[in-house]
């Protein structure tokens, strides 16, 4: 079963420029790391501060071992860190769901 996680991000509306260019060195990292990336969305019109990225994996066991390529990878760890240091990221929430399939 497929499963998809869809993550909510709350973000400073003063530093969305800063989360653009996070969510943009996702692109490259997440499928290096096995993820299926289907996107990251940015605030156009209205909240300014919620953004959302969703990414697809074969299974949890799959999403499990993503997490552990994704400790192990320099870029990825790099991301993770400019995050923190700069804190552009004010929440993340994680939901995981699955297809409604007939």
């Amino acid at each position: 079963m497929t499963i998809t996680v869809f993550i909510r991000y709350q973000i400073d509306p003063f530093k969305r420029t800063m989360f653009e260019e996070y969510a943009r060195r996702w692109l490259s990292i997440i499928p290096k790391c096995g993820g299926d990336l289907l996107g990251y969305w940015m605030p156009h019109e209205g909240t300014n501060n919620v953004a959302f990225g969703l990414i697809s994996f074969e299974s949890l066991a799959a999403y499990e071992q993503y997490r552990a390529r994704l400790r192990g990878d320099k870029e990825g760890m790099e991301n993770f860190g400019h995050a923190e240091e700069q804190k552009f990221i004010l929440a993340e929430e994680r939901t995981f769901l699955r297809k409604v399939e007939a």
